[in-house]
């Protein structure tokens, strides 16, 4: 995990979570595998519950899911929060998997999502893809979901790890409360969106 990355995800958690340190908040972490630095202190505070998802179990790992498409492990409308760090660029199809972020979060739950728009190529176990603003837009507007605010890093960054070369791309977003038929329309679509797209 560079330091930008951390940076980012620690302004997202001051700027959107500030005033809610007594509400017991549910946070998943997508992609929490800790292969050098995780999320984990900034979110694993009482009341707060934080449980890291990940492919493979290992360090930072509280929940291994068996399909990452199909999140059986996680109850729909259960998360307060999803967060996810340098984990999209190597999912081979993330559109399956945001519409499980969105299936996943209560009605005005948060999600902030952290991915390259730059960088080598680094396979875990593949690397597939990097993200622009409008590429994250478009994904959150996809799986139903308002954009707040998206933005990529240009420049240096001022960290001694190089961590400028991935020019991070930020989104968070967040969940609408649709109710009676726009809730039926919304799980509707989601649903056979999963089918036709698997």
């Amino acid at each position: 995990m560079h330091q930008s990355s951390l940076d980012h995800m620690l302004a997202f958690r001051k700027k959107y979570l500030a005033g809610r340190g007594d509400e017991p908040l549910f946070i998943l972490d997508l992609g929490s595998f800790d292969v050098n630095g995780s999320y984990r202190d900034y979110f694993a505070v009482d009341p707060w519950t934080y449980r890291g998802i990940d492919m493979a179990a290992g360090k930072n790992v509280d929940i291994v899911l068996h399909d990452p498409y199909n999140w059986r492990e996680v109850k729909s409308g259960s998360a307060d929060v999803v967060i996810s760090g340098q984990a999209f660029e190597h999912i081979e199809f993330f559109w399956l998997t945001m519409l499980e972020i969105s299936r996943a979060l209560k009605s005005d739950g948060l999600c902030c999502l952290i991915a390259p728009s730059g960088g080598p190529e680094h396979r875990y176990p593949v690397d597939c893809w990097r993200f622009f603003p409008d590429g994250f837009a478009a994904l959150a507007r996809f799986a139903s979901l308002e954009v707040l605010e998206v933005h990529s890093q240009n420049g240096t960054t001022g960290h001694s790890d190089g961590s400028e070369v991935w020019r991070d791309t930020v989104l968070v977003c967040r969940k609408p409360s649709p109710s009676g038929l726009s809730l039926v329309k919304m799980r509707l679509r989601h649903y056979l969106l999963r089918k036709l797209l698997r």
